[in-house]
């Protein structure tokens, strides 16, 4: 509904911006909620998607920014480019200073060093600390503003101090720290109700603390977050000294951003593309994905050519060729895409990965015979009651969907243990092994039962 609801917006914005109607335009877009505005940006081409942002810059700051801080850094990068330094610095300064790092991460290097050295006050301080932690880690995502208490506070004490905090970030738990601001302890809000006001939170805090380092990398933060049910997670320095604070609604970020980011590396297609991008720009993001994938594929091309001459003799075998190639191909898809998901999600690993592989090896085989007694019904049949080649037929479908249920779930096992990402290059390494496997066994033994 609100997918549906946004097109409809956007193509209003879209006639209005190209009737020059910029007074309605901008009437319509502060009637509405940042998240909606985010929405009709999305389904904008880039031209007017930059034309739009500056009216919304002319609207006021304010606005201009929450509806920043919905969009995907990529875009946003997109929407700040044709601004000066110091626009986009004012627009920053509206923001957290977590949200704030994340679009200066993704701004040109000079124009990302103009930026911090405009910024003032406190938010430039955090903002640089966060950028001193690698990407996609605990530490770039975190919030430094957090909540926390010494914990000879007494639970009255805490009371006043949650009420009389203005500037923080969403306080779902109160950290309690030691007198050199290690972690030692988490109250809940529920907490400070059902004990007297005088009790310090050392004698009522829990010591068992989920938390994270800076280093940890964004996936697992989302992990623990979804499987221990948290609303925030705190994040500690190698010495256990509190430092920041990443709340769910930044988790709900992150398992979007990952999630979309290996559906589309599945399909070799680049994060910052999408339906609106325009035709340029997304075929210089495809092409190289195109051309590294023509050239693989030339292996199984190979394949064929080896056997050139038998189907020549026996110009029927063409005919089943793409059927091998293409059941094996989506067999193993199915095994990958498992895998990989298990990957993301923490379910599986490299050292409990083999009963994963063993799992897919005897569904490829039990497949493999389903579908190869039915092709080889079809190859009996087609060719006039050829049982050698309704046999040669189910085999090599055997062999192949065998073959693509255990590469298909190794191959994401591998590129994990190598750091390399999974979902990058897995398909394109199946597509290749799956084609050459089904066109050798089924020309293969072609040649060796068919052609002598």
């Amino acid at each position: 509904m609100q997918i549906q609801k946004a097109r409809v917006m956007a193509g209003s914005a879209r006639r209005l911006l190209h009737r020059n109607a910029k007074g309605h335009l901008a009437n319509m877009l502060t009637k509405l909620r940042s998240q909606d505005v985010a929405n009709i940006l999305r389904e904008m081409s880039d031209r007017d998607q930059i034309a739009l942002f500056a009216i919304l810059m002319r609207e006021g700051l304010p606005l201009a920014a929450e509806t920043l801080n919905h969009l995907e850094p990529e875009l946003g990068t997109l929407l700040l480019q044709p601004l000066t330094s110091q626009e986009i610095t004012e627009i920053l300064q509206e923001m957290d200073s977590d949200d704030a790092a994340a679009f200066i991460t993704a701004l040109p290097e000079e124009l990302a060093d103009e930026v911090l050295d405009l910024m003032r006050g406190k938010q430039s301080k955090e903002v640089k600390g966060l950028l001193r932690y690698e990407e996609e880690t605990a530490g770039r995502i975190m919030t430094p503003n957090v909540f926390a208490l010494n914990e000879d506070v007494t639970i009255s004490e805490a009371i006043n101090a949650v009420q009389a905090g203005t500037d923080l970030e969403m306080v779902f738990y109160i950290y309690v720290v030691d007198d050199r601001n290690h972690l030692v302890g988490v109250v809940s809000l529920r907490q400070l109700l059902m004990v007297p006001p005088s009790t310090p939170l050392k004698k009522m805090m829990s010591t068992d603390i989920l938390s994270v380092t800076t280093d940890t990398d964004q996936e697992e933060v989302a992990r623990q977050v979804a499987l221990y049910d948290l609303l925030a997670i705190p994040v500690v320095d190698r010495q256990n000294r509190l430092v920041g604070i990443i709340t769910v609604d930044d988790v709900i970020d992150v398992i979007q951003e990952e999630a979309t980011e290996d559906i589309l590396h599945l399909a070799g297609v680049n994060t910052d593309d999408h339906v609106y991008t325009s035709r340029w720009q997304s075929y210089k993001k495809r092409i190289p994905w195109l051309a590294v994938n023509l050239f693989t594929l030339m292996v199984a091309a190979k394949v064929v050519a080896v056997y050139e001459g038998t189907i020549a003799a026996l110009p029927f075998l063409a005919i089943f060729l793409p059927v091998v190639a293409g059941l094996g191909g989506n067999a193993g898809t199915q095994a990958l895409t498992l895998t990989v998901r298990g990957l993301a999600l923490g379910e599986i690993s490299w050292s409990s990965g083999r009963s994963a592989v063993f799992k897919e090896a005897l569904l490829g085989l039990g497949n493999g015979i389903t579908i190869g007694l039915l092709a080889a019904v079809a190859g009996y049949l087609w060719i006039d009651y050829n049982w050698m080649l309704g046999l040669i037929l189910g085999a090599a479908m055997i062999i192949n969907l065998l073959v693509a249920g255990i590469i298909g779930s190794a191959i994401p096992l591998i590129l994990t243990r190598l750091r390399i990402d999974p979902a990058v290059a897995s398909s394109m390494l199946l597509t290749t092994i799956t084609d050459a496997v089904g066109f050798f066994a089924i020309l293969a033994m072609a040649f060796r039962f068919l052609e002598q």
